[in-house]
Formats: C-alpha cells, sequence, structure tokens
C-alpha cells in the first residue's frame, strides 16, 4: 500500500492543477497517447533551476522515443531577475513554477522539485551545498529516483567542473551522481521506505555539448567512445512539427526569463556522455538492454495483445470504436502487482478511455474561492459524444465523499447537466504548499513526505464521476475549477481556491521615516465569505507607536475591500523592526495577506503570506526633490524612493524629450532598461544631452549576453558578468573624499550591513578614463571588482553606471542602501 497514496498524490495532483481550459485531444493525439502507454520505461531529468532545462532532449524522449520523461529542478528560480514585473523571491518562485508547468505542458513532460531554494547566483557548489543544506536536497534527489523509478538518468551539467560555473548548476550534477546509488541503499533515508521502495536506476549520463570542450573544434577532435548521439530534429507528421519546433514553444513559456525565441527546423544532434552504468549495446538507443515492452511487468504480455493490434489498426475517424479493447485491457492493467507500474498506466489509459469516448466532463464552482469551512455551489456537465455504451452511475463529492447515485444512460450527445453543494470542514488553504512554514535562506521547510518534489498544492476539492463503460466500472476524478468569461477574452480557467474568511494587506512592504514625523498607514481588509466582523490592529516593536490601537470594522460582502487608517510614529534614534496586521473575528486571528500573480500565460496564483511591514527609522537627508524614472524589466524602486520623500514620476520612452526632462532634478533609469526597452536606442541621444546640459543621469544593471549590451553611455564602458554574490562582502572606499561618500549623507561601512542576497551584479570590468570607480568588493578568493559604481562627469552634468542591487536592497529596507542612493540622486557637478 506504500505506493498508493504517493501515486494518487503525484499522479492526480502534479500535472492536473494548470487551471487552463480542459485538454480535449484530437485522434491524433490519442495514438501517441496509446504509443506512450505501450512504453515502459522512464527518463530523468536534473538541473537546478527553470529554464535550465534542455526542452529538445526532454520532447526527443517523450515524443520520440515515448519514454516517461520528468525534469527535476532543484529550485523554483525564487533568486532570479523578472523580465515581465515586479515580483522577486518567493512570488517570482511561484511564477517560474508555472512557467515550468506550461513548458511541460508543451513538450510532454513532467515536473518535480526538491526544497532547495534558490538563493542567489553561487560561485561555487560547496557554497550552494552548504546554504542549501547538502542533507536534505540530497535526500529529496533520493526520493525522485524512488518514487519515479527512472531507467535513465541525465545531468543538465558537469559534477566534475567545480568553480567554473554557477554553483547551482555544478551542485545538482554533483547531488544526482550521489543520488545515482544511495537511492539503492535500504540504509539511507530509511523515513521514505514507508512510501517508496529502494530503486536503481540503470544509467546515468551527462547531457555534454560542444560548449562544454570549448569550441566546435575542440568537441570534434574529442574522443566520443563514451558518448550517444540524437537527432532531435526530428519531425513528427502527426503533430506537423518538428521536434526542435517543440522545444521552441517550451522554452518559450520561460517569459519572465526573457526566453521567448524564434523556432528552429532541421537535423540537430544532442550528446550524452556514459557516467555510471552499463554502456547501451545499440548506441542509437539509450534504453537498449533495458526491457521497456510489457514483459517487463507480470501479466503484461496480455495487455500488449490487446494494445498492439489496435496500434496496427487505429481508427483515426472513430477512436470509439476501441472502447470494448481498451475497458478489457484497464481490468488487466488494474490487477497489475507492480504498484508502480500499475497507478502509472492506469492513469495513462484512463485518460485514453476518456479521450476515445468523446466524454466531457467538468466540475465548476460559482465562486472563485471559499473559506476553510464555506460551502460551494459546483455545477457539473457531462457529455458523452460517442455511441459507446456508457452509464453514469455514481457522482461523488470530495473532500467528504458524499454519493449521488445517478444511474443514467449517457445518450450520444445528449448533455446532462446536475448541480450540488460540497460543505467544508476545516479544509486546508491552497496557497503553495511551500510558504506555508518560514524556511531559512537556502531551503524551503515541508514538513509532509508526501509533498516533497510536488509542482503545486493538491486540490482536495473534486468530483468524482463513476462510469459504466461497456459493463466495466472507471472513475473520472475532475478538480473542482472556477470557469468564467470575459469579452475580451472569452472563457477563461483559473483553480478554485481555498482562502481564510478575511485577508489583510499593508500599502507598502517597507515603511521608511527618514525623521520622527508619524505616517499615515493603510491597512486593507478583503472579505472571503459574506457578512464578517470583528476589530484590526497593527502590533509593533517598543519605541514606535500606532494609533488607534485597535478599530472595529463589518463588511457584508465577499470580495469586498475595507480600508483603514493608522498613524505610525517612529522613535527618535535609528530602529529597524516590523508591523504587522491582526484581525480578531469571534476569537479567531487572521494574519494572512493575499497575493494574486496575474500573467496570460500561466494560470492566476493565490499566495498567502504574514501580513507585516518592516519599518525604518534612518537619519537620511537628500537634495533635489522630483526624479523621472523610465521603467526597464520591472522593479518597485520608484515606490521606495517615494518612502524617503522623493516625488517621482514615471516616464514613458515615447515621453523622452528635453523639454520634457529639463524639471527633474535626476533621471534614473529602471534595471534592464536597455535590455528590454528598444526604443531607447533612439532616445539615448536625447538622455546625454540632458546630462550635457547640467543634468543626473543613473543608469541601474544591465545583463551582458554573449554580444554584449550597449548602455549608451557618454564615454567607453564594457558591461560584463563580474558580480559579486557574498551579500556580506567587505567593500573598500576607492576615494573617501568622494561626495557620493559624503553628501548629503555620510556612507561608511555599517551602511554596507544587511544587504541581501548579494552585492551586486554585471559591473562593467573596462572603462575610459573619465569614470571614477568609488566603491571595490570581492568575493572570496577573487580579484577586487571596482565597477559596481562608477561617476563620470559629461558636459554639465552627472553620468552614473551602478550594478548595485539596489532593486533587491530598497525593497528589504536596507537603511545603507537608501541612504548612497539619496546621495546618488544628490549629487551634482
Amino acid at each position: 500500500m506504500r505506493y498508493l497514496l504517493l501515486f494518487v498524490t503525484y499522479f492526480a495532483v502534479c500535472q492536473s492543477i494548470t487551471a487552463q481550459a480542459p485538454k480535449k485531444l484530437s485522434s491524433n493525439q490519442i495514438f501517441e497517447k496509446l504509443e506512450k502507454f505501450n512504453f515502459l520505461g522512464t527518463v530523468l531529468y536534473i538541473a537546478a533551476h527553470p529554464d535550465d532545462e534542455n526542452t529538445r532532449l526532454i520532447s526527443y524522449f517523450s515524443n520520440e522515443v515515448k519514454a516517461r520523461t520528468v525534469y527535476l529542478s532543484l529550485t523554483r528560480g525564487d533568486g532570479g531577475q523578472n523580465l515581465i514585473g515586479p515580483e522577486i523571491r518567493e512570488s517570482l518562485g511561484v511564477i517560474r513554477t508555472q512557467e515550468l508547468l506550461a513548458a511541460r505542458n508543451v513538450d510532454g513532460g513532467e515536473q518535480r522539485f526538491s526544497r532547495a531554494n534558490d538563493f542567489g547566483y553561487s560561485k561555487h557548489p560547496d557554497e550552494t551545498l552548504e546554504i542549501w543544506d547538502k542533507e536534505k536536497v540530497l535526500a529529496d534527489v533520493v526520493w525522485a529516483i524512488r518514487s519515479l523509478q527512472p531507467d535513465i538518468i541525465i545531468n543538465r551539467f558537469d559534477h566534475r567542473t567545480s568553480g567554473t560555473t554557477h554553483g547551482h548548476h555544478t551542485a545538482s550534477a554533483m547531488l544526482s551522481v550521489e543520488a545515482f546509488d544511495l537511492a539503492a541503499d535500504p540504509t539511507k533515508y530509511k523515513e521514505q521506505l514507508g512510501y517508496v521502495d529502494i530503486w536503481k536506476p540503470s544509467r546515468l549520463f551527462f547531457n555534454t555539448s560542444w560548449r562544454f570542450y570549448g569550441s566546435h573544434e575542440k568537441f570534434n577532435k574529442a574522443n566520443k567512445d563514451k558518448l550517444l548521439s540524437f537527432d532531435i530534429g526530428v519531425y513528427y507528421p502527426q503533430k506537423g512539427m518538428s521536434n526542435n519546433e517543440i522545444s521552441a514553444l517550451a522554452s518559450s513559456q520561460h517569459l519572465c526569463q526573457g526566453f521567448g525565441r524564434l523556432s528552429v527546423r532541421g537535423s540537430e544532434n544532442e550528446y550524452v556522455e556514459l557516467l555510471k552504468g552499463d554502456f547501451p549495446k545499440y548506441k542509437s538507443n539509450i534504453f537498449s538492454g533495458i526491457d521497456t515492452s510489457w514483459n517487463r511487468v507480470k501479466g503484461g504480455e496480455e495487455i500488449e495483445k490487446i494494445v498492439q493490434p489496435i496500434l496496427q489498426n487505429f481508427n483515426f475517424r472513430d477512436p470509439s470504436v476501441h472502447l470494448p479493447d481498451l475497458m478489457r485491457a484497464y481490468k488487466m492493467v488494474n490487477k497489475i502487482e507492480d504498484l508502480y507500474w500499475k497507478k502509472s498506466k492506469e492513469k495513462e489509459l484512463t485518460d485514453i478511455i476518456y479521450a476515445c469516448a468523446g466524454l466531457y466532463l467538468e466540475a465548476s464552482a460559482n465562486i472563485s474561492a471559499t473559506t476553510p469551512n464555506g460551502k460551494v455551489t459546483v455545477s457539473m456537465e457531462v457529455l458523452n459524444r460517442s455511441t459507446a455504451d456508457i452509464k453514469l452511475q455514481t457522482i461523488v463529492y470530495h473532500p467528504s465523499d458524499k454519493k449521488e447515485v445517478k444511474n443514467e444512460k449517457l445518450i450520444s450527445n445528449n448533455k446532462r447537466l446536475f448541480k450540488g453543494e460540497i460543505s467544508l470542514e476545516n479544509e486546508n488553504l491552497t496557497s503553495p504548499y511551500w510558504l506555508n512554514d518560514v524556511g531559512t535562506i537556502g531551503m524551503y521547510t515541508v514538513k509532509d513526505q508526501g509533498l516533497i518534489g510536488l509542482p503545486n498544492t493538491p486540490r482536495n476539492i473534486k468530483i468524482s464521476f463513476e462510469l459504466l463503460i461497456e459493463g466495466t466500472l472507471i472513475v473520472f476524478t475532475k478538480d473542482v475549477v472556477y470557469r468564467y468569461a470575459k469579452r475580451a477574452k472569452g472563457e477563461l480557467y483559473q483553480p478554485f481556491e481555498v482562502l481564510p474568511k478575511v485577508t489583510a494587506s499593508l500599502k507598502d512592504e517597507v515603511l521608511v521615516f527618514a525623521t520622527n514625523k508619524s505616517k499615515e498607514v493603510v491597512v486593507s481588509l478583503r472579505a472571503g465569505t459574506d457578512d464578517i466582523e470583528g476589530t484590526v490592529e497593527l502590533t509593533y516593536a517598543k519605541g514606535w507607536s500606532v494609533s488607534p490601537k485597535s478599530t472595529l470594522f463589518k463588511i457584508e460582502n465577499r470580495g469586498e475591500v475595507v480600508e483603514f487608517k493608522f498613524m505610525v510614529t517612529p522613535p527618535e534614534n535609528q530602529s529597524e523592526e516590523e508591523i504587522s496586521v491582526i484581525v480578531k473575528i469571534d476569537g479567531e486571528i487572521y494574519d494572512k495577506e493575499l497575493i494574486e500573480i496575474a500573467y496570460g500565460h500561466i494560470p492566476t496564483q493565490s499566495v498567502l503570506k504574514y501580513s507585516s511591514a518592516k519599518v525604518v527609522r534612518i537619519d537620511i537627508k537628500k537634495k533635489g526633490n522630483t526624479i523621472g524614472y523610465i521603467q526597464g524589466a520591472g522593479d518597485v524602486v520608484p515606490e521606495s524612493l517615494e518612502q524617503i520623500g522623493y516625488l517621482v514620476k514615471r516616464i514613458l520612452p515615447e515621453n523622452i524629450s528635453l523639454k520634457n526632462l529639463h524639471d527633474y532634478d535626476a533621471i534614473v533609469m529602471g534595471i534592464r532598461a536597455y535590455n528590454t526597452v528598444d526604443e531607447l536606442q533612439f532616445k539615448q541621444e536625447i538622455l546625454l544631452e540632458y546630462v550635457k546640459n547640467g543634468g543626473s543621469l543613473i543608469v541601474q544593471y544591465n545583463t551582458a549576453g554573449r554580444r554584449g549590451v550597449n548602455v549608451g553611455a557618454p564615454y567607453t564602458l564594457n558591461i560584463s558578468r563580474d558580480r559579486v554574490t557574498d551579500e556580506n562582502a567587505v567593500v573598500t572606499f576607492l576615494d573617501q573624499k568622494h561626495p557620493i561618500l559624503n553628501t548629503p549623507n555620510k556612507i561608511t561601512t555599517e551602511d554596507f550591513k544587511g544587504w541581501v542576497q548579494e552585492r551586486g551584479l554585471y559591473f562593467p570590468n573596462q572603462w575610459s578614463k573619465e569614470y571614477i570607480p568609488i566603491l571595490g568588493m570581492n568575493d572570496k578568493g577573487e580579484s577586487m571588482k571596482k565597477g559596481s559604481l562608477l561617476v563620470a562627469s559629461y558636459g554639465k552634468g552627472i553620468y552614473i553606471y551602478t550594478g548595485l542591487s539596489f532593486f533587491r536592497e530598497l525593497p528589504a529596507g536596507v537603511p545603507g542602501a537608501y541612504k548612497l542612493f539619496a546621495n546618488l540622486l544628490s549629487y551634482k557637478k
């Protein structure tokens, strides 16, 4: 029974909660699924981050080889940058999780994770494994191997290249190499064995390429005795696409990382190097020597005798004619003794039967969310679009398991509609499970072994439809979703959520007090159900004060938002504390904020986190008042500057003109502006003319790809990939008397304490004599990097380029970052 709970969770949950329109398979797609059903082999691809995966190989093994293909990304990409919006850290991880699921929806793979937290760029795997907690992440890789039982494991990165690439990359390969053997050891991670058995994969490979050899020439000369190669440009007539076209579509789902790309066609080779296990007998077949037929399981030969004739004589015009044979195979699959193959193949065959029968089963809620003890009305649609003999026996409501006996024959294309009510009792909230408990900088806390690795939080609110097809009972279970329509977008789906009775949010995550003057703080309450009333208050630390102490509230309608105002007064001296919102209803305390993440390419995500804000009292001085901000990839630097009294006005690229820039005390370029805003190449002359006439231009970091980036600097400036990843790295003042370090705020080494994730990234490594480097810093064992903050006079004005991570430090409320940025804005020639 140990596999039963595990597989119900993995197969019924992992890939289903995309909350997009339900899949409706064509005959070609049904045939392809039947081919995969007839192949008993699994590939596990392992790397560190979303977008690390080689979608060419994942698509190839899934669509050409027909293997079950799973990508294990050790992290959710929380430490990356965001090209499409302001979300960073945990919220970015939520976006990237959904982008990975969207990619797998394209290339046919599946998705898993570990508990590792992407803490940002790491230069060595030793640092990575220390921050991650090696033993826990290694346990998660072993768990994935034991759960998925892969025959083949492929590492994206080389475990033998410590210190030459991203530490997360090398660490992912090192852990995979170690886990390959540990998964078969019954003395290791024994707590897992209550759920799964030990497992020994057959082969471990490294997905190599010419890049790992330094050049095409070196790769062509290299010994390839241990290498296998695959033409991943294979064309699929049934799809009307080639494998590399599918791959491009899959990788293009990583929009927040700017991975949208052109598709390619034609022959193209991928290579894998054998690391462990026996070498395949035939180099053209990675599974050579591994039985991937139905002979792999006891009684499987009888199933193959049914499936093979269907494949040979598949009726593309009317797949329902195969239902009698498929139902016979279904009964046999249910008798398989090997629980891994029983549950995986039962899930595959259930989907095939559903599609062949032309069934449409849907359960849609009348509202988008309810509370843990709420009620929801569910509308159900049941439709048989074939001439097969199908009866609806019973409808089962989950999680209560309440049954309604129907015993109705489903007449071809005659839609049946039903309504029912689900009453919940202390149901779990549906926020991302890995964010429910406090973690560390390198690890998320997940206490339930059954949850570890899942892409999404399991949904317990479902409807099961028990049908008799050709006299055999089969159950189809559907998540309850929220279906609605918008005039400009048409029919839309989103996950049905379980949310608190009330959520509270503060307008700002950081409140900066430059003086001891009180600030008005707005608390927004959002009702999760009708007719709630109680009190709302702010908790605060010693030295701070809040007025009023508490406020009564009453909200009549679910979804209604009501605002309440409090006055927060800081202490006289510098202080860093936290205020949080506490809502009390009938003796119960509610302290969560609801964050909705909505982008068109992923399902809407509802994230719950503690409703709090950092409050910072700092003595900060500034010159000037009005700042122009030209947005780049997306950040909240403007909001942060408003916290210290600046009036920040967003400037659209089309509005950049000398006349419009004239009245600003400084212009700030948002992060990656020159990477993402094409119009800037036509506006840079105007920006430099503004500087020449006496203005100040501050340019924040831009990424340097293989072709570099032109930031339109007035003098020679080469942006490199130099960075300092240690947020505690010692900072050296290269010109202690420079005004930027002295006016209007005196900057000391104390101002570089408390920084988060990194010092900065993509520093210039070459510049002309006109620039003055202000700061020096470096990671352990490296030479000093002097390009984090460069200042140059140009005409009557000032040009500043900085790779310092202000976009992280300001939202985190780092006092020294605020003081230094105020000095940048205040500096004049």
